[in-house]
């Protein structure tokens, strides 16, 4: 096996701080005097008057029939003036004004399409027509130098995000296609609107060799910063784009995922629009079911168009649908974009390392010369990256009987410790001397009911049966099985499931079902729950129960799942859950074969509930503060898919805190805001169960007056969010002193609610939680900002090889520009999963012969690369002998428990943070289309997704410096 030194990232920075591009455009600003004209327009007959005009609509048909042109977000609050529409100067005329005013006009129809509101719209049309807006020559934007901030971190023009990458693909599609050695690449750019990130290219689209199904090369390149360091740089991100073109047999049509909207790339064989340039460039839009039949999103470009005159007719939603591939064959007229949601697929998802290497290289040939490769980064100088403590991996048999039973004895010692802290000052939940562990099995069928009890005997390998009855009749009522091991007792009441509560939650029939139908029912299943678990007079709390349920896909729709609502009922009466799921065969599924792992794995992370975890000890000696405990701060979001809309954001900390036994063992806790204390961390669960999105009685009718239209702006929400973030903040720090404390954030996740995480604000070893200015640390304080690889803001990465294929290497990384002492930004990587076997050399696009020297094609295999973890050291105290890396290697390590198969794509306490919420928001791990605008981590397959978390788009979870509209201009209601 390789031994690698060093790694390369996919990343591009200026050859100097003063290295200087300036691109050339024409451009066209958005015409502030339509303003008036179109607001009245907007607002005529609304309750609460738009203050922006909503332009979404019309800058995607820009998108889909003028690709050349870049349409860029309005200017926010406080921001320079921009223009709206920007073109390459070498471009000739790519919306011609004869087509602008076309598409001007469809677009004042689209935004009030009411009979009743026509000759407002002629009159609108004749104000706007009378003084049409034109573009502007010569307009120069510098597209890499930008000024440094107050922290010594690139600051990068709101433009450059989008018109910097679209010039360096530019570049790129001029070079020779890429060989891969069986055939040559030939890319094309994706049009790029005021949401998108970056600039993208797609390969044409190629059939699997040993299959019918097609996929195509993606290139993404975006521009991002790092703390403190004042060069930007560019990321290049290679992955597998998969297109659908399988029929169903009943319908004889593709089939979409109910609710969601699907991408479908359009290639015209003229341009749509009269006079408009022909274009290499993709055009884009979107699928979905509308009133009773499957059409373009929201009438989509082609809604819009359908009063104009076009070259050739928009295409058929209809005719895509059911003939896929024909389109797609066709010089990729248009291609599908496949989601997981569609069923399998014969191509896997991903590049390996080495390939995706090569196709960089390839790419940098289009660098200019004010651009070079970020150097490779070199391992840290702090000898081993591994904790004191790290997870044995036996290879002989009795060695491995004896690590199980090592590893067991562990869990019962953790769970025993656990209870410890659950019940220090009382006797309530101890027999005799010994802790006694009270959880419940809620089964549906036998089968799974025995392996649940089976997998929890392995799992603390805990000795006989616990006087199991020796009939199935017994089971009919409450069994109580008990186990006595040296470290605690162990007690399991098994019970059915019974009236209908693991089924479909009761909503209408009939009709679509309102947020309030939802609602409803969760609180109707949530009481009942409630009432079942206590009906045995158990009382002690806080316990474990294991629920046997269905899958999300085996419910009627998504909101009958009643997975949330058995949460809530059993957090109402004191006890954690963890699902597992009914047992079933179909087609292209059979979870009865791997049954046993998926118990063990529901046991493991029901207990982690409880804070059973072994902690990574770190291998620093005196190089940390003595006594150091970690705290993470985590907010948990209401995203685009929940079902009520009852949570705001609820701000979470986490509190770790290593005993000196050596053993592995440590107390979780958790922030409990309301008595501004740290309690256990399973407490703090069940308390946050308050914050979630649904009441526990009944659900309020709307006050006089009430409705949407009176809720507040985005803006303003916002802002309250942000404030009540830093008074949080402000009740917590105090909590944290007395003791070294390292304070962990992860920036994707938290640096829009504490503003201070962001590149743009952070200055060294200084702290600031509200309005006032930024100051020193507390002396027991250090602050580290974790940013993993979601919307590609750290760089895809390679080990190397000079000898040959390059591969994947584990280990804490630093430029070697940055000597140790100055160094405050470091790389994490971990090992690859062992679940994925494919080889570093792996070829998608052409047969390779192995290391057996056989013939062999990757194609249909799923590649899967560990994410580069960023830590920033935002602050410490290196006066008083603090290091920098000291405290990177130590977080490198928490991501490395010794009692999980794999490392965590986040520091343990950050991981322990993130799934807490679970017991707020209903949130659903749905398989997701694969990307085209957004690069969240868990949607990218290339990247590590954070177990158990969910991550939705969301406009402040662009990458820093990305710009969104605001929800003000997206649509009118």
């Amino acid at each position: 096996m390789a031994r690698y030194s060093s790694i390369r990232t996919a990343s591009w920075i200026p050859v100097s701080p003063g290295a200087s591009a300036v691109g050339r455009y024409r451009a066209l600003p958005f015409p502030e005097h339509w303003r008036g004209p179109l607001l009245a327009l907007c607002n005529e007959g609304r309750k609460k008057p738009l203050e922006t005009v909503p332009t979404f609509r019309m800058d995607q048909a820009v998108q889909a029939l003028a690709p050349d042109v870049l349409v860029r977000p309005r200017p926010r609050r406080g921001e320079e003036p921009d223009f709206w529409l920007y073109a390459p100067a070498d471009i000739p005329d790519p919306l011609p004004s004869t087509a602008l005013q076309g598409l001007i006009g469809a677009w004042l129809k689209d935004l009030r399409p009411e009979p009743e509101h026509r000759e407002l719209l002629a009159e609108t049309r004749a104000a706007l027509f009378e003084a049409p807006p034109d573009w502007q020559e010569g307009v120069e934007v510098e597209l890499l130098r930008c000024p440094p901030t107050t922290g010594g971190t690139a600051a990068p023009d709101p433009r450059q995000f989008q018109l910097s990458t679209d010039w360096l693909a530019r570049r790129i599609l001029e070079l020779e296609p890429y060989d891969f050695g069986a055939g040559r690449l030939r890319f094309r750019a994706m049009p790029r609107g005021p949401r998108d990130q970056g600039a993208e290219l797609v390969s044409q689209a190629m059939r699997f060799e040993g299959g019918s199904e097609w996929f195509s090369v993606v290139l993404n390149i975006t521009l991002h910063t790092v703390p403190f360091d004042p060069l930007p740089r560019f990321h290049l991100h290679c992955h597998i784009r998969r297109y659908a073109t399988r029929i169903g047999a009943t319908t004889g049509r593709l089939y979409l995922p109910y609710g969601r909207k699907t991408t479908v790339l359009l290639r015209p064989r003229v341009p749509w629009l009269p006079g408009a340039p022909a274009s290499d460039r993709f055009a884009v839009a979107r699928l979905t079911w509308d009133k009773g039949a499957h059409d373009w999103a929201g009438g989509g470009p082609a809604g819009m168009l359908r009063s104009m005159s076009l070259r050739e007719p928009f295409p058929d939603a209809a005719s895509i649908l059911t003939a896929p591939a024909a389109w797609l064959e066709d010089s990729m007229r248009a291609a599908v974009v496949y989601s997981t949601a569609m069923g399998s697929h014969e191509v896997g998802h991903g590049l390996m390392p080495d390939q995706r290497s090569r196709i960089v290289e390839w790419a940098e040939q289009a660098l200019p010369e004010q651009l070079r490769p970020a150097p490779p980064l070199v391992h840290t100088r702090l000898s081993g990256s591994a904790p004191s403590n790290p997870r044995r991996e036996p290879v002989k048999a009795l060695e491995k009987t004896a690590e199980e039973k090592r590893r067991a004895e562990a869990r019962r010692k953790g769970v025993a410790f656990a209870l410890g802290a659950l019940f220090p000052d009382t006797e309530a939940g101890d027999v005799g001397e010994l802790p006694c562990l009270e959880a419940r099995l809620f089964w549906q069928t036998p089968v799974m009911r025995d392996t649940a009890v089976a997998a929890l005997v392995a799992h603390l390998d805990l000795k006989g049966d616990g006087g199991a009855p020796e009939t199935e009749v017994a089971y009919e009522n409450t069994v109580v099985l008990e186990w006595q091991t040296p470290e605690l007792t162990m007690r399991l009441r098994c019970r059915k499931l019974v009236r209908s509560l693991g089924q479909d939650l009761a909503l209408p029939e009939g009709r679509r079902h309102s947020r309030a139908d939802v609602t409803t029912a969760i609180g109707t299943r949530r009481r009942q729950m409630a009432a079942f678990v206590t009906e045995d007079g158990h009382t002690a709390t806080p316990s474990l129960a294991l629920i046997e349920i269905d899958r999300a896909k085996d419910f009627t729709s998504a909101d009958h799942d009643a997975k949330f609502a058995l949460r809530l009922g059993c957090a109402d009466a004191g006890v954690l859950t963890q699902f597992m799921a009914v047992p079933k065969t179909a087609k292209g599924y059979n979870s009865e074969k791997n049954k046993e792992f998926r118990a063990a794995k529901a046991w493991d992370d029901g207990l982690r509930q409880l804070g059973v975890r072994v902690h990574p000890e770190h291998s620093l000696g005196d190089r940390l503060p003595k006594g150091m405990r970690y705290a993470a701060a985590w907010m948990v979001r209401k995203n685009s898919n929940s079902r009520t809309r009852w949570a705001g954001h609820v701000p979470v900390a986490v509190l770790v805190t290593p005993e000196p036994s050596g053993e592995g063992l440590a107390r979780v806790e958790g922030w409990d805001d309301e008595a501004h204390a740290w309690v256990p961390y399973p407490v703090m669960l069940l308390r946050l169960t308050k914050q979630s999105e649904v009441p526990t009685g009944p659900v309020p009718a709307p006050r006089d007056g009430e409705s949407p239209a009176t809720r507040p702006s985005w803006w303003s929400d916002r802002t309250e969010q942000r404030r009540a973030t830093e008074e949080w903040l402000q009740r917590l720090r105090p909590k944290l002193r007395g003791t070294p404390t390292l304070l962990l954030a992860h920036s994707q996740n938290m640096r829009s609610h504490w503003t201070w995480l962001q590149d743009g604000t952070a200055v060294a070893d200084k702290f600031k939680d509200g309005h006032a200015p930024s100051r020193r640390l507390d002396p027991d304080l250090r602050l580290v900002r974790v940013r993993s690889a979601r919307n590609r803001e750290t760089a895809q990465w390679w080990a190397v090889n000079p000898e040959g294929a390059n591969g994947l290497a584990a280990h804490l990384w630093r430029d070697p520009a940055d000597g140790s002492d100055v160094a405050r930004v470091f790389w994490s990587t971990t090992p690859k999963a062992r679940t994925f076997k494919l080889s570093v050399a792996a070829d998608k696009l052409a047969p390779r012969v192995n290391t057996k020297g056989k013939l062999t094609i990757d194609t249909d295999k799923a590649a899967w690369n560990p994410g580069l973890v960023e830590l920033a050291v935002l602050g410490c105290h290196t006066e008083d002998g603090d290091s920098p890396e000291a405290l990177a290697v130590a977080v490198h390590q928490l991501r490395q428990a010794p009692d999980v198969p794999d490392a965590l794509s986040l520091p343990l306490p950050l991981h322990l943070a993130g799934l807490a919420q679970e017991y707020v928001l209903p949130t659903r791990a749905e398989d997701g289309e694969e990307p085209i605008a957004d690069a969240a981590e868990d949607a990218d397959p290339d990247t590590a997704a954070a177990p158990g978390l969910v991550s939705e788009p969301d406009p402040e979870e662009l990458a820093e410096g990305q710009l969104a509209l605001w929800p003000e201009e997206t649509t009118v209601p």
